[in-house]
């Protein structure tokens, strides 16, 4: 799709370097949609204080299996 907007651009433009720096602009603009929609997303992550309780028992009963087993777990 880029290189048929460069074709265009360059073809329609006849020597103005107007149209050149089009798809450029295209690539920045959908860059910075990209990382707008990621902050926000960020922005609004949902805290789930349910699941981080059961998220810190799965990974102390990993441990706990993980050390009977002979593996070094860490001091934590």
């Amino acid at each position: 799709m880029v290189v048929v907007l460069v074709y265009r651009a360059t073809v329609s433009c006849q020597g103005s370097k107007k149209f050149i720096v089009l798809p450029i602009y295209l690539v920045v603009a959908l860059g910075c949609y990209g990382l707008f929609m990621v902050g926000f997303g960020l922005m609004f992550f949902p805290t789930c204080p349910q699941e981080a309780v059961l998220l810190q028992q799965d990974i102390l009963e990993a441990k706990e299996f993980l050390s009977k087993k002979g593996v070094d777990v860490g001091s934590e």
